[in-house]
């Protein structure tokens, strides 16, 4: 904000240029995004103090905060005779030499068996994860080969790592590893789109094998160790985290140019808005100078064009600042109110529970921000809050309170569920509202309803995978299971989609098989239930200009390099105390 409030004191009589160029400068100052409406003399002059007041991110950039894509030649197994003999290629190549080195006899024999087929695995490890955290994985068949179906299949442990392919692919260090069924797009509305039918996702398949560090970056200008030490030590008078057993400070200044930082626990899953709220922190605030923040803040947190950026500095500055974010949640604005509780939740504010339920349910822009700020106020304000959207006609409403409550506490009975074959879960939810049927292709393989009812009508033949055909009459379901080699299974329950499922994996049927048995049955109108696929809130960013990221491929060996110097510059916690990783 204080770059431009310089900008509007030095523009006596603002040209068109002038004005363009201050609209860019809103759009890229981050967290300091001022209202470019006409400011009264009162709301100028605060502006004018507030100008030399330096934020962390005036000299630094976030570096860590975008996913990192990993990727590998695999093999998928288990295909029902649609797969294929893959033709000279760098990734036949590839992969080749991953099954001699795992010690596969006749390895080109296995290549060409109709059962199984070469695929490209892609998956894209999140910011911030840890050691052992799952992502999803995309699977895809590289063009020149014949494979026809991807359904059924099963993808063999890979290693994935970032890679580059020209003549030949060169890989480095291994990040991940993958494996798991593959599920075919069941919701495609080009089913017989050869295309389709050659791609597939293993929800969750992905495994890190190490942390990612968070951090910041500081600018080639203000590179220095006092610099670093500085920015280190404005951050721990704001932040703590519990790091091996002990309460310390988030940041580690570890070179004159990199500060490493751990995320405290409130903004486990918000990293884009920790970024943002350190970024904001101030670095030199002028004796008086918080009194006159706070009054400038306030304004403009009562404008809707300007509560966003102001609520973010705001929870900056911490605690002081909660009894100016209250008088806001009195607004008529419905988004004033949720910025304002939103910041409440990340200050530990669990009252505003009411107001994020209230964005979550009113405001679709607001939802997937106002479920995580709820996901912070782990107690029974959180806790009630959520559950009372779990009736919502939304169905995008129901699953991200679902999936924020399994998140807060897996153990939770309204969301416990039940673990079925390959580790898939299937939850069943006592709750009012119209019927609904949510399955996932993301982060996990799940299945979860929203009432207990959710007939099958009679007369229905569905498959559910190659092996298993599911038939329904008299509102009774047969279950039958055809393995080659193997003695017939069959077994009969009610039609009902609980029991189904639960039928289908007890017979040998994986998640994928489950899936397709949903959307058949949805797609022949013999499922009562609305059938919704990944109903999960995600919210359109389009600042990623504004984290000013560092990506990988800019500077790798350099940044990569401080993040494992092995002797920090010392930081200071908030109560004067040297801080040391």
């Amino acid at each position: 904000m204080h770059a431009i409030a310089c900008a509007l004191s030095h523009l006596r009589r603002p040209t068109t240029a002038s004005v363009l160029l201050l609209v860019v400068a809103v759009v890229l100052a981050g967290c300091s995004v001022p209202s470019i409406r006409s400011q009264s003399p009162e709301m100028a002059a605060l502006m004018e103090l507030d100008a030399d007041v330096k934020l962390v991110g005036d000299y630094a950039t976030a570096w860590g905060v975008l996913p990192q894509r990993v990727e590998s030649a695999a093999l998928v197994t288990n295909l029902p005779n649609t797969g294929s003999d893959p033709p000279p290629s760098p990734q036949r190549t590839a992969l080749m030499n991953d099954i001699q080195a795992r010690g596969v006899v006749e390895p080109n024999r296995l290549l060409s068996s109709p059962s199984t087929s070469l695929v490209w695995v892609r998956g894209f490890i999140p910011p911030g994860v840890r050691r052992g955290e799952r992502f999803d994985v995309f699977i895809e068949v590289p063009a020149g080969n014949d494979t026809e179906n991807l359904a059924g299949g099963w993808l063999m442990e890979s290693r994935l790592s970032e890679m580059a392919v020209l003549d030949r692919i060169r890989d480095g260090h291994v990040l991940a590893m993958a494996e798991g069924p593959l599920l075919v797009d069941p919701v495609s509305s080009t089913a017989l789109d050869g295309k389709n039918k050659v791609r597939a996702i293993v929800p969750g398949g992905g495994v890190s094998l190490r942390s990612r560090s968070l951090g910041l970056v500081l600018q080639p200008e203000h590179r220095s160790v006092a610099v670093s030490k500085r920015l280190g030590d404005t951050i721990n008078r704001r932040f703590h985290a519990v790091v091996r057993g002990s309460k310390r400070g988030v940041a580690t200044p570890k070179t004159d140019r990199f500060i490493e930082l751990e995320i405290p626990p409130e903004y486990e899953h918000a990293l884009d808005r920790y970024v943002r709220v350190v970024r904001c922190l101030a670095v030199n605030e002028p004796a008086g100078g918080r009194l006159t923040r706070l009054e400038m803040l306030s304004r403009q947190l009562e404008d809707p064009v300007t509560a966003p950026a102001a609520a973010l500095r705001l929870e900056a500055i911490g605690e002081d600042a909660i009894p100016t974010l209250r008088n806001a949640l009195e607004s008529g604005d419905d988004e004033v109110r949720f910025h304002a509780a939103e910041a409440l939740a990340y200050l530990g504010e669990s009252t505003v529970a009411p107001y994020l339920a209230e964005a979550a349910a009113e405001l679709r822009s607001a939802r997937p921000a106002a479920l995580a700020a709820l996901e912070v106020l782990d107690d029974a304000n959180g806790i009630e809050a959520l559950e009372s959207l779990l009736s919502s006609a939304s169905a995008e409403t129901r699953y991200g309170a679902f999936r924020t409550l399994w998140k807060m506490d897996r153990t939770m009975p309204v969301v416990r569920g039940e673990q079925l074959a390959d580790g898939f879960s299937l939850h069943v939810l006592d709750v009012a509202g119209p019927p609904l049927v949510h399955a996932t292709r993301q982060v996990r393989q799940e299945i979860v309803l929203f009432g207990v009812e959710h007939p099958i009508d009679d007369g229905l033949r569905a498959e559910a995978g190659h092996r298993i055909v599911v038939s329904t009459e008299d509102g009774t379901a047969r279950i039958s299971c055809f393995t080659p080699g193997e003695e017939d299974q069959l077994i009969e329950c009610p039609a009902r989609v609980v029991d189904v499922i639960q039928a289908i994996a007890e017979v040998g049927g994986n998640y994928p098989d489950a899936v397709q048995f949903l959307q058949q049955a949805y797609s022949m109108r013999a499922l009562e239930s609305r059938l919704v696929f990944d109903a999960i809130p995600n919210a359109f960013d389009g600042r990623k200009s504004i984290h000013e990221e560092v990506s990988s491929q800019d500077i790798p060996e350099e940044i990569e390099a401080d993040v494992d110097a092995g002797v920090p510059i010392t930081a200071t916690d908030s109560a004067g105390n040297d801080v040391e990783s």
